[in-house]
């Protein structure tokens, strides 16, 4: 039969966040995990008037989105870079990282004081780098992205007086994690962010930090980055296979995937888009970041957007992982649950398994329908709730429940991707 049930409300986040105790999550001070459904908000404080800023903010709040990635300060991406829609310029003299706008800064300080009333995390973006080699973008035409070039020329000493700043104008926000970089492996800026981050901790900063770099490269291999808290994965290749290399790192760091294909671009299908943020929890990971443009641009067409088929994929994602304890859930890498069916192990159709170490819960997302053979003595009894789950609409299919023993296959019933959801039943309810 199918069941339909009202989702639970995302739970109240105490910020600031901090690492757990086995450095795989991220807890709030309540040690609350904190699932991160987020959207890529890049432009937001730079290219959006306050109205439009809180009509972005409503609609992902009421759709469960939990974080959002933003710039402080825009370099491209907006309607009269780097001036927000108000006309203010970041700093007073164009470029110098020692000359912040107050006004700028005040209307950067009313956005943030938005997404802290709606207990949204914000990933804050201080001096986005851009690419070091232009990519031929519609509408960039080859013009540089970001603040690398000013970042250099201000030098170590500017750089330490924007984070001074920073840390007297935003400390106050404990909802933030700050992301220093973006889009590039810093290499001769290493030095400036690093001021940068110094600057914000010596202001008794107690937020989390992490770093931006280039695709299919980690900010924990990058040199002279000691301040970086929490790993991001970012990459277009095959995104489960990265995600896992990020949860088998030694020593651990929290992991998230912050970036891969987004909505409206690199040619992406809705399939996709659900694909890699079902991957980014059952590897291990914290979540995930949705990109769409024109969203994260604040482009023309960015309000319809905000009910484009991605959005709407992750409030499902976001409602099923919030109802299960997921957290708790461990990646099958040896393969020892979901044995056969899994697809090509570097391909966009490979199933990923996880389970909690009692094995009273196992999830495995199928991106493509096929039998999938389970390995039932993994998990515990008596009986066993089998349910399915749609994540293009949120349908959930309740299917027969099994008892343990030995090798089953069970065969899916959405056309397209599906989680299988196996569930250990008390024994009272067993029993009935």
């Amino acid at each position: 039969m199918w069941s339909q049930t009202d989702p639970p409300a995302p739970a109240p986040i105490h910020f600031p966040l901090v690492v757990s105790a086995d450095r795989r999550r991220l807890v709030d001070q309540d040690g609350k995990p904190l699932l991160i459904q987020g959207d890529a908000a890049w432009g937001l404080i730079a290219n959006t008037t306050l109205q439009e800023a809180q009509h972005y903010l409503d609609d992902r709040k009421a759709k469960g989105f939990s974080a959002v990635i933003i710039s402080l300060i825009e370099y491209l991406f907006c309607q009269d870079p780097p001036r927000n829609r108000y006309g203010a310029e970041p700093f007073t003299t164009p470029g110098d990282f020692s000359t912040p706008n107050d006004e700028y800064m005040r209307h950067a300080e009313q956005v943030l004081q938005m997404t802290a009333d709606r207990n949204l995390l914000v990933f804050l973006t201080p001096a986005y780098l851009g690419y070091p080699d232009h990519p031929s973008y519609p509408g960039y035409h080859g013009q540089p992205e970001g603040w690398y070039s000013e970042v250099l020329a201000s030098g170590v000493d500017k750089c330490r007086k924007y984070g001074d700043y920073l840390a007297q104008r935003f400390g106050r926000f404990d909802n933030l994690i700050w992301q220093l970089g973006g889009d590039r492996n810093p290499g001769k800026a290493t030095p400036m962010l690093t001021a940068m981050a110094e600057g914000l901790r010596a202001g008794r900063v107690k937020n989390l930090f992490t770093a931006h770099v280039l695709p299919e490269c980690s900010p924990l291999d990058q040199p002279g980055m000691d301040w970086v808290d929490i790993n991001l994965t970012y990459t277009y290749q095959i995104v489960h296979w990265k995600l896992h290399d990020d949860y088998k790192r030694d020593p651990v760091y929290p992991t998230l995937l912050v970036e891969s294909s987004y909505e409206g671009e690199h040619n992406s299908s809705e399939l996709q888009i659900r694909r890699q943020a079902y991957w980014s929890v059952l590897c291990g990971g914290n979540g995930h970041f949705l990109g769409n443009a024109p969203i994260w641009l604040f482009d023309p067409g960015w309000q319809a957007a905000l009910d484009l088929p991605g959005s709407r994929a992750m409030a499902h994602f976001g409602e099923f992982f919030r109802a299960l304890p997921w957290a708790e859930l461990v990646p099958d890498l040896d393969r020892s649950i979901a044995v056969a069916g899994l697809g090509e192990a570097r391909g966009l159709d490979r199933v990923t398994t996880a389970a909690t170490p009692d094995g009273a819960l196992a999830v495995s997302y199928l991106p493509a329908k096929r039998e999938l053979r389970i390995n039932s003595e993994r998990l515990r009894g008596p009986v066993i709730e089998v349910s399915w789950f749609e994540p293009a609409t949120g349908r959930v299919l309740i299917d027969q429940p099994i008892r343990p023993g030995g090798l089953i296959w069970l065969s899916p019933p959405f056309e397209e991707d599906c989680v299988l959801t196996l569930r250990s039943e008390p024994i009272a309810t067993a029993a009935q």
